[in-house]
């Protein structure tokens, strides 16, 4: 990776203890500070990570940085879904270059 993103509006999307599809849209709605309407679902997840107007306000002008922690549970858990997610984000992230979503292997935020 070239890209300097110390500049980015960091979001922590911490999934411990998350075991499924709704858990992880209640995270990253929390995270994100996403509005009521978010619909939960796998294309609200990807419009929503994609379209700036609903990121946190500093995030408009910086970029967002998404660091996902506490994933792996999740994954082994339900890798099918795991799996989505990872497109989700993906996409999202080739829609918007102001979007980026890194994994965290350990440690804490």
């Amino acid at each position: 990776m070239t890209e300097d993103l110390r500049g980015r509006y960091r979001v922590t999307l911490d999934l411990d203890g998350v075991t499924d599809k709704a858990g992880l849209m209640d995270r990253v709605a929390r995270a994100l500070d996403l509005p009521d309407w978010f619909g939960r679902n796998w294309d609200a997840l990807a419009d929503s990570l994609a379209d700036a107007g609903v990121w946190p306000e500093a995030a408009v002008d910086q970029g967002l940085l998404i660091v996902v922690r506490g994933w792996r549970p999740y994954a082994e858990s339900d890798p099918d879904a795991w799996r989505t997610a990872l497109d989700v984000f993906a996409d999202a992230a080739d829609e918007a270059p102001a979007l980026t979503v890194v994994l965290a292997l350990g440690g804490s935020s």
